[in-house]
């Protein structure tokens, strides 16, 4: 199952022009972004607002994660405050699988930023996030926060945007996108030892942990008879047959 570094911007002193921070409205869109990857079978770590773009990199070099996403909004250069807008989506060069995620999550963005024509990719060898991490990386600066329209954009299409970025990820991912719903208890019904929790919803896919039967297990989507779940912390794929909604 595909995991993702999820890397909100920790830069508490870039203001918006209509009030709050990047830091604020990065991470209340990477909140709202967990159910929309979870429901979808994408598990995700994520960096806390006490951390740096440094300490960011090194945690996600530490561990074994298939992409690395940075959520970011940007500011036009001196002199041109307020007057730039648009959506950039970073990726380095050479990485192909970084350009292919870059590439679909800009595809999604241009169906809900008001001017598509300035959604755009761009490879780049300046920014750490991109640079630094040994993941294929994404990182997106969505936006001018020094610019009206576009402060307000993300400010009032935080769940238009998390949707669109996650659904970007199930086309790289190869996933179907679910839809996020209110999780549901259940439990595992076999008739044998142990239902198995995959990689994907697939039977040739990996298995990733064994629940037996009677166990307890959450329900987070479903897709055809398939159910996303949780077991513990694990978030996998399982059979709807074997698993009883309670």
């Amino acid at each position: 199952m595909p995991i993702i570094y999820l890397s909100p911007s920790t830069q508490e002193n870039n203001l918006y022009v209509n009030g709050g921070t990047e830091e604020e409205w990065m991470n209340r869109l990477a909140d709202i972004m967990e159910p929309y990857l979870s429901a979808s079978g994408i598990r995700f770590t994520r960096n806390t607002p006490d951390m740096t773009a440094a300490s960011s990199i090194v945690a996600s070099n530490s561990g074994n994660y298939d992409l690395h996403l940075a959520l970011h909004s940007n500011a036009a250069p001196e002199g041109q405050y307020g007057q730039v807008r648009g959506v950039l989506v970073f990726y380095y060069p050479g990485s192909i699988r970084g350009r292919e995620a870059a590439t679909l999550i800009a595809d999604n963005l241009k169906a809900v930023y008001p001017l598509p024509n300035l959604v755009r990719t761009e490879p780049t060898t300046t920014i750490g996030e991109v640079r630094k991490v040994r993941a294929p990386s994404v990182f997106l600066e969505l936006g001018y926060h020094d610019n009206p329209d576009d402060a307000t954009w993300v400010k009032h299409n935080l769940d238009p945007i998390a949707r669109s970025i996650v659904l970007g990820l199930t086309e790289y991912f190869g996933l179907p996108f679910l839809e996020p719903t209110t999780p549901r208890p259940a439990v595992v019904d076999v008739n044998w030892g142990s239902l198995n929790i995959r990689d994907r919803p697939d039977t040739t896919s990996a298995v990733l942990a064994r629940a037996y039967d009677g166990a307890p297990i959450t329900v987070l989507g479903q897709w055809q008879n398939w159910y996303s779940v949780r077991l513990g912390n694990l978030v996998g794929w399982a059979s709807a047959d074997y698993i009883t909604l309670v």
